[in-house]
């Protein structure tokens, strides 16, 4: 980052500013992201929290970086750049004055505003800067998901916010989208001969994309129980991650090429609407089970309910209906409480059209393309080779194995550092249009209509599984199967 800037953390004592967005500064600082000058303002409902925000500031810090990250001196020289401030976001009253005052009138300075509060004060939050006049053109404001529960609702928050910025000010986060392995993922696709001749409904069988927890609702039951898996996670992360693999190659890399392409994937899903919704997708919700060694609560114990009907789990298939991808599935899946934690894409290639080898050689596996966004990041492309240690033809797969963290030793990926230091330098490559909400919304839309309208109940599965056994068998119908880690 070239220069300083000021930040205004809306939600700075909250969960996601000390799990995430402070140590993700933190980062930013010590790798030299920070410009000297830089200010960043946590903003807190109480006086003594602002008060004391240095203090927790430095615990979340020592609980959630990585071993060895955090150090005293680095701390001493970036907690000056931390201030708590303490407001009632709701009311423009004299405690906005004080951060009128600390930001000061300089119009050249960019100013972000990161928003990492619940999308029901977006509005309010907004409205109160613009009464204020604290923004002008070199303002940005970066909104968290979700935007809304539905069409409907998300075009309200969103028209609210475009009230006082301009769309091209609107920073709309997908932390997933800032992963080093996705950029990667763009450049293997866009700068490899190689795969970009071989990335087609002639090469591809079908194509995975998994997103799986281990957690369950870690607080979060009634936000949860209102939301659900295909709101919280396919509406936004899997369909983001669906369009980088599926969109055709932009002009250039600029944010408004990118947007493009992707919006044209959106349209071009196939979508699932009456009969096909229950055809095509598998919910589930968990029960009870064992993760680990661990025995866990089931989805209505942590929710402490005698019912309920949210998912926690979803399996899709879709199909994207356009040249290059007719005839390919793309399964999306996402779930809480299974087996491993795990973010996945898996490219599936066709077999091989004849087969050269005698059966005695082994089977000949189709080749696979596996892009691991967590835990670890990592690139792995298995391929069919000869056994070394064998004197006879014997076929087995092998790796090609790229492990990020393996080749890099300072490489330390963090999505959110990445994402900020973005919207700070006005580069809105990695965030989301409201064009691209829209579009996602209008397909997941009638999905959860025909739930409602049927009354639809989750399959249940045990903690600690990959999810309802009718999620094999939905890949089972065209002979294919789950890559579980």
């Amino acid at each position: 980052m070239a220069n300083s800037f000021d930040m205004v953390l809306f939600g700075g004592g909250g969960d996601l500013s000390l799990r995430k967005l402070i140590p993700a500064l933190y980062r930013a600082f010590i790798e030299g992201g920070l410009a000297k000058g830089t200010r960043i303002f946590p903003v807190c409902r109480r006086q003594e929290d602002a008060d004391g925000y240095l203090k927790t500031a430095q615990q979340a810090l020592k609980t959630h970086l990585r071993d060895g990250e955090y150090n005293e001196k680095s701390w001493k020289e970036f907690s000056p750049m931390l201030r708590g401030v303490a407001l009632d976001i709701s009311k423009p009253d004299e405690q906005w004055d004080a951060l009128v005052d600390l930001l000061g009138n300089d119009v050249a300075r960019t100013r972000l505003f990161y928003l990492a509060i619940p999308p029901a004060v977006f509005g309010p939050c907004c409205e109160n800067l613009s009464i204020k006049g604290l923004i002008h053109e070199n303002s940005r404001v970066v909104v968290e998901k979700p935007l809304g529960y539905n069409a409907k609702t998300s075009d309200e928050i969103n028209s609210k916010i475009a009230e006082f910025f301009p769309e091209d000010s609107i920073f709309r986060i997908d932390h997933y989208l800032g992963k080093e392995t996705v950029q990667n993922l763009l450049a293997l696709r866009f700068s490899n001969v190689l795969f970009e001749h071989l990335w087609d409904a002639k090469s591809i069988d079908h194509i995975q994309i998994s997103i799986s927890e281990t957690v369950g609702l870690e607080g979060r039951a009634g936000f949860y129980d209102d939301t659900g898996a295909l709101r919280d996670m396919v509406q936004n992360h899997l369909l983001q991650l669906l369009c980088l693999i599926a969109m055709e190659s932009p002009n250039s890399m600029s944010a408004r090429n990118i947007r493009s392409e992707k919006i044209k994937v959106l349209e071009a899903l196939r979508p699932l609407t009456d009969n096909s919704v229950d055809e095509n997708i598998v919910r589930g919700q968990y029960v009870a089970g064992g993760l680990g060694k661990e025995l866990v609560p089931g989805y209505l114990e942590e929710l402490k309910a005698s019912n309920s009907t949210t998912e926690t789990f979803v399996a899709i298939r879709a199909h994207i209906d356009n040249w290059r991808w007719t005839g390919v599935p793309f399964y999306l899946r996402t779930g809480k409480r299974m087996e491993k934690r795990c973010a996945e894409i898996v490219i599936q290639y066709k077999k091989v059209s004849h087969r050269v080898y005698q059966p005695e050689a082994g089977d000949v596996l189709p080749n696979r393309l596996v892009i691991r966004l967590q835990p670890e990041e990592s690139i792995k492309l298995v391929l069919m080779a000869k056994k070394m240690d064998s004197l006879t033809m014997e076929l087995q797969p092998v790796e090609l194995n790229l492990t990020l963290s393996d080749t890099y030793d300072s490489f330390k990926s963090d999505a959110y550092k990445r994402l900020m230091l973005d919207a700070a330098d006005n580069n809105s490559a990695l965030f989301i249009h409201r064009e691209e909400v829209a579009a996602a919304w209008a397909w997941v839309d009638p999905i959860i209509d025909h739930w409602r309208e049927t009354n639809n109940q989750p399959q249940l599965y045990r903690a600690g599984t990959w999810g309802p056994q009718a999620s094999n068998e939905l890949l089972a119908e065209n002979g294919h199967h789950w890559f579980n880690p």
